[in-house]
């Protein structure tokens, strides 16, 4: 089947660690894997950060994530 013939779905999500940013984006992708099947794109649209008391106590990393629908 040619990817012309396909559709896909874009979707939001937010991880959020105390680590990094790339770990963020990590439990996004790794979260939202385990509830939608073939996932194929994701895309960093925002990046920031909770701060406490003058620290860094968390980043969130927002994705747009794809994926394709299934035909019947």
């Amino acid at each position: 089947m040619a990817a012309a013939d396909s559709v896909y779905r874009v979707t939001e999500v937010i991880g959020v660690s105390a680590e990094s940013w790339e770990a963020a984006a990590r439990t996004a992708i790794l979260t939202a894997g385990r509830t939608v099947r073939d996932l194929r794109v994701a895309e960093v649209v925002k990046l920031d950060m909770t701060i406490e008391n003058g620290k860094i106590s968390l980043y969130r990393a927002r994705l747009n994530i794809s994926f394709k629908y299934e035909r019947e």
